[in-house]
């Protein structure tokens, strides 16, 4: 009856055994369990570079610290810090750089991690119109030590009046002696509007362009008139001219009997009427050596250079290229003019 009892005592304790083992398996498996949820295997993307991370955080941000993996301010986290994560997933870090951004003459360092210049400067707060320049262009990809430059353009539109001057305009009066120079109307100047389009860059004019002119009022000519009857010796300018002497003469006409240009005086001279320069008269050479230039009143400029047997004393003989002017002279007493 002992021995049945030892058996019994055994196989109980055997039994018990076997719980205990199975219930240390069980909480083993069950440990195991929870262990291998909560481990996760997750890839750190840093700059494009992988890290391999087994982590039993939750969120992103105590994942890296886990790691000694340090965020910057500027730095980009995707997902973000707070997100959660699970077994295999990706972290990407793009790390901040530094570049010189100068907006209007003025430079600023700044630290970003966004991918374009377009990017960047809309993280910043720094503004543009569709007219300012920007360097490099707005989707160059952004690179450390990188200068961007916003240059601002502003185009603004001016109206002027400015004056249109009149002109003088000049008439003659064959009826009026060539010493008499009138104003008959007096000049007043117009007026025009233009338009004008300015350019500046950071506030300094680079560049301007006429968009329009329109004359608003026209100007009125000044009119003068310049008497041309050749009556005192007077420059081109309307100067008078000095002179040694001036006596009343006899004044004939003659013509080219032999033709224009084939007529010729008694000094050898090639007879002419040059009514803009010096034409030809016969004269006494005891009152009025040869070669002697002189100013005939309503004739004008001569040079002395003929003779003949009815020129004498303070007789003149007036030269004209036909004979038809020369009859329509006929006889004149004029005041002849002896030029220094």
């Amino acid at each position: 009856m002992a021995i049945i009892n030892f058996k019994a005592f055994l196989e109980k304790k055997r039994n018990k055994t076997i719980l205990a083992s199975l219930a240390l398996v069980t909480l083993i498996t069950i440990l195991s369990t929870l262990v291998w949820v909560k481990l996760k295997t997750i890839t750190v993307v840093i700059d494009g570079k992988p890290i391999k991370v087994i982590t039993f955080s939750n969120t992103v941000e105590k994942a890296l610290k886990d790691k000694d993996i340090a965020v910057g301010q500027k730095d980009k986290v995707s997902p973000s810090l707070n997100a959660k994560i699970v077994n295999k997933d990706t972290v990407n870090i793009k790390r901040a750089v530094s570049i010189k951004v100068v907006v209007e003459g003025k430079e600023t360092d700044v630290l970003t991690a966004e991918d374009t210049v377009e990017a960047m400067l809309k993280a910043e707060g720094i503004t543009y119109n569709p007219q300012d320049k920007v360097t490099p262009e707005l989707n160059t990809k952004l690179d450390v030590n990188m200068n961007v430059e916003v240059v601002k353009v502003e185009t603004k539109t001016f109206k002027d009046s400015v004056p249109v001057e009149f002109k003088t305009v000049m008439k003659t009066d064959r009826g009026l002696s060539n010493t008499v120079k009138k104003t008959v109307q007096d000049g007043e100047n117009g007026e025009k509007q233009i338009v004008t389009d300015v350019t500046y860059e950071n506030g300094k004019e680079v560049a301007r362009k006429t968009v329009s002119e329109k004359v608003t009022k026209n100007p009125t000519d000044k009119i003068v008139v310049l008497g041309t009857y050749p009556d005192k010796p007077i420059s081109r300018g309307g100067d008078p001219l000095p002179y040694s002497k001036s006596f009343r003469a006899r004044a004939t006409a003659y013509s080219a009997i032999r033709g224009i240009g084939r007529t010729y005086t008694a000094s050898g001279r090639l007879a002419v009427r040059n009514p803009d320069g010096y034409s030809t008269i016969a004269v006494d050479p005891s009152v009025i050596p040869l070669g002697t230039k002189v100013f005939v009143e309503g004739y004008g400029f001569a040079i002395a250079a003929d003779t003949g047997t009815n020129i004498i004393g303070k007789t003149i003989d007036v030269f004209f290229d036909t004979y038809g002017e020369s009859t329509n002279w006929a006889v004149k007493y004029v005041n002849v003019y002896v030029l220094n």
